[in-house]
């Protein structure tokens, strides 16, 4: 008998969702909410970039071959045909997981800055190009310089410039973008914590997160989530989820003594 089909068939809800959701390795997980973020009723932005924007190369590159195997479809296909402007642009750069990795070199990064800058002075498609390219690009070591040098020239933080001058889900792709490079588990303490306060618990984003992230940092998103939220993360699914669905939460989120 097939595990997966059984509990396909036997389950219901978000229990079920949870159940079927841990049987896939996570390359695979990923394809599939792709897949029904791109194939759904409603593109479902939001889980676009959750994934595109914090997966490393390799995790790119295993997720599109579990994408093509699966659904015969190639991801970058789909989310040319599914989104659209410099959204679908900046989340085609991602896909295509060419960020350079372990390399920095100083004394770009303040050019790398100043074309940020006038990305968001100018706005044209010309400068929204540049600003992707580089954010979806440079290492993660050499856009830490980046900001600095952003900083210096603006006089302001990265995320505040991007959110004063763009808008809708591009301008939210790149600030997810930046607070990955800046600290993976802190966005993803503050994507579980929006998705259960702000938008009254939305399950699929809590399920796909923690899934997702349950065998990579979910014990560092639970202790940044705290740290910056006073509740813990068991403590606020405890107090919105019930039943087994809860369980399966609590059991994937697991928790320390005085988490109870």
């Amino acid at each position: 008998k097939d595990l997966m089909a059984d509990l396909k068939e036997n389950l219901s809800h978000h229990f079920k969702e949870v159940m079927v959701g841990l049987m896939y390795p996570p390359a695979s997980y990923d394809a599939h909410e792709l897949w029904h973020a791109l194939k759904g009723v409603d593109t479902e932005e939001n889980c676009l970039i959750d994934i595109l924007a914090s997966r490393s190369n390799m995790e790119i590159f295993q997720m599109k071959e579990a994408y093509l195997m699966q659904y015969n479809n190639d991801l970058q296909q789909d989310i040319d045909s599914e989104t659209s402007g410099h959204f679908r642009d900046t989340l085609m750069n991602l896909a295509q997981g060419t960020r350079m990795e372990g390399y920095a070199d100083p004394s770009t990064a303040a050019q790398d800055a100043m074309i940020l800058w006038e990305a968001c002075q100018q706005k044209t498609g010309e400068h929204k190009n540049m600003l992707q390219m580089i954010l979806c690009n440079r290492s993660y070591q050499q856009l830490w310089m980046v900001f600095q040098e952003f900083q210096n020239i603006a006089g302001q933080d990265i995320i505040d410039a991007i959110n004063e001058c763009y808008d809708g889900y591009f301008q939210e792709l790149l600030v997810a973008i930046v607070l990955c490079v800046r600290d993976k588990p802190s966005y993803f303490a503050y994507r579980l914590h929006n998705a259960i306060h702000d938008l009254g618990f939305h399950n699929k984003t809590v399920i796909r997160i923690l899934i997702a992230r349950s065998e990579i940092d979910l014990m560092n998103i639970r202790q940044r989530y705290k740290e910056r939220y006073g509740k813990s993360l068991f403590h606020d699914i405890k107090h919105f989820a019930s039943g087994h669905y809860e369980s399966a939460l609590l059991a994937i989120c697991a928790g320390d003594a005085e988490d109870y």
